[in-house]
């Protein structure tokens, strides 16, 4: 009987982990993809796809309003995929997604520039870049969803940690890609026709990731639910269904993600145009320096949604929380010093700062919603904020410094963004060790009461 439950204690962490690996895959190639276009914003789009300036700050400016347009569809595509992966099921809507990002990075790559169509150019980075967005807004609840709905009770927060690390990882491709490019190319052979090849490359990568996520299932928690929903006969899912029963973890997932987000921005974007423009720094470096940093953050991230197990959800949250209102006034005072081994430090404590709220978001995000409508809470919670926050952050810090040039009311907006997540990590109950089953069994009294046409599933 103990081998047994041996044995079926090896196959399940075998099965976890097949998922774990299925779900960074996934969100490896979004990501490499989503960041790609950060990058290229800052070091190619800015010079190609827009009208000619003598303010060096105008063409980044206009390339990050269209790199927020897609922060505008995460959203949509939150909703959209949330409300279908609810009703249908992690896996296949995360099969779309992938493609749909890949095909939207690679037209990327086939643009004409701002010299040879005018301003079709842009409007048509718009457009790929909304479909990429919408894209991406559906791939992150559904991958972290995948992997927290496999894992066990006491250890959710570290397993779930996976897919956010994956982000970096995606990040780091990006960086890598463009480096080697931007290095072994001329600034003239780069900038015609170079940096094209980054966004070529994502056929490669969206195929092995395709290929690995078919070879996963849903969780048996969702299968569950699924069944529950069907003998029902009721359609109990969704963003509306989310919002009227919900409104409360929707609005806490919004404010955790606030700062988080901009910080995020800051750090990977933002910090290139400080470097590049207002100290005048090499790209080659930049990107250099950015690579270190992403392997820092690709390490600490397990760590953390480990501690979260730990120590809890909360205090880790809210430790990351204050540590990111002091960052802007502590690493920008290092970029001055234009030390290499300094500004890397910069970097690298402000994404280690940002793991600490980033970790645990895919735990504690999970543990706010029933199964019968997690996709959709969590996507909405995670997603809507983007539009307000990493959207709009590189346009603001950018805009801020032109105005200013200072790195103060920079550090300030980020403070300001900091005090705005306390808030919510201080309103949100701790949920560490909590069992989904046990917010499923809540939610359905509470539905059962209201309408009492709910069937029990059998075993529940």
């Amino acid at each position: 009987m103990a081998s047994a439950t041996a044995s079926d204690g090896m196959y399940k962490e075998s099965s976890l982990r097949r998922v774990v690996t299925a779900s960074m895959a996934g969100t490896v190639v979004e990501w490499y993809e989503f960041f790609l276009y950060a990058t290229a914003a800052t070091l190619v789009f800015n010079l190609i796809m827009f009208p000619p300036s003598d303010d060096p700050y105008a063409g980044i400016i206009a390339a990050f309003v269209t790199y927020a347009v897609g922060f505008i569809a995460r959203p949509l595509g939150g909703i959209v995929f949330g409300h279908f992966g609810d009703k249908y099921g992690r896996k296949k809507l995360l099969q779309l997604a992938i493609i749909l990002v890949g095909a939207a990075t690679f037209l990327m790559g086939c643009l004409p520039t701002f010299q040879q169509v005018g301003y079709l150019a842009p409007a048509l980075l718009v457009l790929l870049r909304f479909a990429q967005g919408f894209a991406v807004g559906g791939e992150w609840g559904g991958g972290v969803l995948l992997v927290a709905e496999h894992s066990p009770d006491k250890t959710r927060g570290f397993w779930a940690s996976f897919p956010q690390a994956a982000v970096p990882i995606g990040n780091l491709v990006a960086t890598i890609v463009l480096l080697v490019l931007s290095s072994v190319l001329s600034q003239e052979a780069f900038l015609a026709w170079g940096w094209r090849i980054g966004f070529w490359l994502s056929v490669i990568i969206v195929a092995i990731g395709y290929y690995i996520r078919t070879k996963i299932t849903d969780a048996p928690i969702f299968i569950d639910a699924q069944k529950e929903a069907e003998a029902a006969k009721s359609a109990n899912y969704g963003v509306f269904e989310v919002l009227k029963r919900y409104p409360r973890g929707v609005i806490t997932a919004m404010g955790l993600r606030f700062a988080e987000n901009i910080m995020y921005y800051l750090v990977v974007t933002f910090s290139i145009t400080y470097l590049k423009i207002a100290l005048e720094m090499d790209t080659a470096e930049i990107l250099g320096m950015l690579v270190i940093a992403h392997v820092v953050h690709m390490i600490v991230i397990p760590f953390i949604g480990g501690l979260t197990d730990r120590v809890g959800r909360k205090p880790i949250y809210a430790i990351g929380t204050v540590m990111a209102a002091a960052w802007g006034f502590v690493a920008f005072p290092m970029f001055d010093t234009k030390q290499p081994v300094i500004i890397i430090l910069a970097i690298c404590l402000g994404l280690v700062v940002h793991a600490f709220m980033y970790a645990p978001q895919p735990s504690i995000m999970s543990e706010m919603f029933p199964t019968r409508m997690r996709y959709s809470g969590v996507s909405l919670g995670y997603q809507v904020t983007s539009i307000v926050a990493g959207s709009l952050a590189p346009i603001i810090a950018t805009a801020l410094l032109s105005a200013y040039g200072s790195y103060i009311p920079v550090a300030v907006y980020l403070a300001i963004a900091a005090a705005i997540t306390l808030v919510a990590v201080l309103s949100m109950r701790e949920t560490k060790g909590i069992s989904l089953h046990e917010v499923d069994r809540v939610d359905r009294e509470r539905l059962i009461a209201e309408t009492g046409n709910v069937k029990l599933p059998v075993g529940r």
